[in-house]
């Protein structure tokens, strides 16, 4: 398979449904969505709402009925819905996708930070995000990785979304972060206390619940410098790792500062999720990734402390 065929066929296909989908999922944000379907025990994690699946459903769909050689790629998908059994069981590819990245926070009514990711990873990296945030300013905005380019910025429902993008100008791949803020998640009921180390290493340490919006939009435009995520699912994870490698920068396993890849995944049963093992830590600044890799090194690699 030509990976620059799919990535060139993944940004034609993927925006206009990817703006439905936010369009979807703007309007289901007015009604009594919740549903029961997670128990880990983490509020971000079990969070799950109709929306979730009805914006995953539309995805897949596009995915499906769209370039055929999507269809040749592994899909991994947050939910169960969709036409998910019409894509490849084994590839070099992977297509992963969050329908709803900060579904607790879409759910509860308590930001608008919430938004849509999918990637195109191979075991070793990733080479393709697109996320697509609702309502971030007045019509949503953009990210958009390929290549070297990032490119972040607002939509125009008056265009069509690939004229949206094509305008967007490329944002400067800077290694040296001006922000010194993190974002930690993943540590249970542990991520303010986690955050608060952060902090203590001369960086800011912010706990998931009180990051302002969406994570990867905040690291493409500068005002994250990255993240610290104990056992990182893969479907919305991967976008801050290709956000960091494109900046020169990196994303490590903090217990020995090696580059992740995806070889190891495990499943998740309690989210019903597949993860990477371990504590992550990424940025496009080596020297953040030093100071977290060394704060991080001796913690519990274990996500579920019995």
């Amino acid at each position: 398979m030509n990976l620059n065929n799919l990535i060139d066929s993944l940004a034609s296909y993927l925006p206009p449904a990817m703006r439905w989908a936010g369009s979807v999922a703007r309007r289901m944000r007015n009604f009594n969505i919740a549903i029961e379907g997670k128990h880990s025990g983490s509020s971000n994690t079990d969070a799950l709402t109709l929306a979730d699946l009805t914006v995953q459903e539309l995805l897949v769909g596009a995915l499906r009925d769209g370039d055929p050689l999507f269809r040749q790629c592994q899909i991994e998908a947050e939910e169960t819905t969709g036409d998910l059994a019409r894509f490849a069981r084994d590839s070099e590819y992977t297509l992963a996708l969050d329908p709803i990245d900060g579904t607790k926070q879409y759910r509860d009514k308590t930001g608008n930070g919430y938004s849509i990711i999918l990637t195109l990873r191979s075991r070793q990296t990733v080479h393709f995000t697109l996320v697509f945030v609702p309502e971030s300013g007045p019509f949503g905005s953009w990210v958009q990785v390929a290549g070297d380019r990032i490119l972040c910025g607002p939509d125009d429902p008056s265009r069509t979304a690939i004229d949206v993008l094509h305008s967007v100008k490329p944002r400067p791949l800077s290694s040296i972060s001006r922000s010194k803020k993190i974002y930690v998640i993943g540590f249970q009921t542990q991520d303010p206390a986690k955050a608060e180390l952060v902090s203590r290493a001369g960086l800011e340490g912010v706990a998931a619940d009180n990051c302002p919006g969406c994570l990867y939009e905040l690291m493409a435009n500068g005002a994250y410098a990255g993240s610290l995520i104990h056992s990182p699912n893969v479907y919305d994870y991967p976008a801050g790792l290709h956000l960091a490698r494109v900046c020169r920068g990196d994303s490590l396993w903090a217990h020995n500062q090696q580059p992740v890849n995806f070889d190891k995944l495990w499943m998740d049963e309690r989210a019903n999720m597949l993860r990477l093992p371990g504590i992550i830590a990424t940025s496009p600044d080596r020297s953040i990734l030093k100071t977290l890799c060394t704060l991080a090194r001796d913690w519990n690699p274990v996500r579920y402390a019995e």
